[in-house]
């Protein structure tokens, strides 16, 4: 998978998780006024402390509903964070003992959405709505659920509630994504600067200088993008996703020993399948064969140990599956994803599967579905062009293919290379 796809479907469930730990992490945090960044591994003792200090609240009086949904929500933070998602079973314990009440209908909810349940996580969000009229945090947790199930109207509206209801950084931050999914770059980055001016704590700034790096990055803007990593490690210092990112610059850069090495880092500390898969194609880029095979298995054991926990991503899946080759196994897997949702997410992966199975003239009509939000991404349109070169259609073929490029020329290590070649096969028979 791509960095820009897997960003995609990631990005929301990030703001879901990231922000239901600090909700119940207490007040902002003294570091927001000038102090010394946490590393990421300070940040996990952090939340233990949280975790262990709840624990020993529900001890004293196990009917503290409140508590209970704090705990589960803290589980569900850890499990992103450690990339173990032996919590998400802890937070749903958890969460039940909250009983009947909106905030436990929030948490399960936004389990629900880490577990890519999103049927679910609408379900819980509704019912938490009903309890909680004017909770910010519940339609949070339906506009994430509903983007990722392809409803697009009602994910605009649970965006627009939240931001009448409460304009601060999580509901900015879902309005940026909503812009960006209908191709209004300009509107996601001024959304996304309204999320930082709202930002209360280093976690908050953090989070919103990784979406402007990412918005930055995936329209080749790469000093822009490296600006807003670095501004959002001085707020929190060693976090996973603006690490990542300082990666993906070091690799568009051509500086790949040290991007390999900070690859190296950080599935050693979180092995998360994002992490992984984009650290393997940049060692299989790179000629390391070998080496980006060992990540490949760590992988998919890393992909079966989330399913064992429900945490199923056969939209991963399928562009692992299809990017590898495996044309069987891409197609099993998207479709079990599309008979579940039928997001612009899903449609591309539903091309992207066909095409590798040779069925390029029905995945051209999945690769219309892919693109009709308007939304400008590198990799649906690699997987448009591939797919309408496969179908005689030249032309049109070197529009996508270039349309691709210019978007993003860094939009996967292997995956541009191709990209780049065919265009320039495609080109040369002219």
């Amino acid at each position: 998978m791509k960095y820009q796809q897997r960003q995609a479907v990631a990005v929301v469930l990030l703001v879901t998780a990231a922000l239901a730990y600090l909700a119940a992490s207490g007040p902002a945090d003294s570091r927001a006024g000038g102090e010394p960044p946490v590393p990421a591994v300070a940040q996990q003792n952090q939340m233990h402390r949280v975790v262990h200090q709840l624990q020993q609240r529900l001890h004293s009086v196990p009917q503290d509903t409140t508590s209970w949904a704090q705990l589960g929500a803290s589980y569900v933070e850890l499990a992103r964070v450690t990339a173990d998602p032996a919590y998400y079973a802890k937070a749903e314990g958890a969460l039940k003992n909250a009983g009947d009440t909106g905030l436990a209908a929030i948490g399960m909810g936004t389990l629900a959405n880490a577990r890519h349940d999103f049927h679910a996580a609408r379900d819980w969000a509704t019912k938490a709505l009903t309890q909680l009229p004017r909770s910010a945090e519940a339609y949070g947790v339906l506009a994430d659920a509903l983007t990722q199930l392809g409803d697009d109207a009602g994910a605009q509206d649970a965006v627009q509630k939240m931001l009448d209801i409460k304009p601060n950084t999580a509901s900015f931050a879902r309005a940026s994504f909503h812009f960006e999914l209908h191709g209004d770059v300009d509107g996601a980055r001024d959304a996304m600067q309204r999320a930082l001016t709202a930002a209360a704590t280093p976690e908050e700034v953090a989070f919103c200088r990784y979406r402007l790096g990412e918005l930055a990055f995936d329209h080749n803007r790469l000093d822009e993008a490296a600006q807003h990593y670095e501004q959002g490690l001085a707020a929190r210092g060693d976090d996973m996703t603006l690490t990542q990112g300082k990666a993906k610059v070091a690799a568009a850069r051509g500086e790949t020993p040290v991007a390999l090495e900070t690859y190296r880092r950080l599935v050693a500390r979180a092995p998360l399948p994002q992490y992984l898969q984009e650290y393997a194609e940049l060692l299989e880029a790179g000629g390391k064969q070998d080496e980006a095979a060992k990540q490949y298995d760590v992988l998919s054991e890393q992909q079966r140990l989330m399913e064992s926990q429900g945490a199923s991503d056969d939209l991963a899946a399928a562009l692992v599956a299809a990017d590898r080759g495996d044309a069987m196994q891409a197609l099993r897997r998207a479709e079990a994803e599309w008979n579940r949702r039928q997001s612009v997410f899903v449609a591309d992966a539903m091309a992207w599967a066909l095409h590798v199975n040779g069925r390029d003239a029905e995945a051209l009509s999945y690769s219309d579905r892919a693109v009709a939000l308007g939304w400008q991404n590198a990799t649906f349109s690699y997987h448009r062009g591939m797919i309408l070169a496969a179908l005689g259609r030249i032309a049109e073929a070197q529009e996508a293919l270039v349309q691709a490029l210019r978007l993003n020329a860094n939009f996967s290590p292997l995956q541009a290379l191709k990209a780049g070649r065919k265009l320039a096969e495609l080109r040369g028979g002219r």
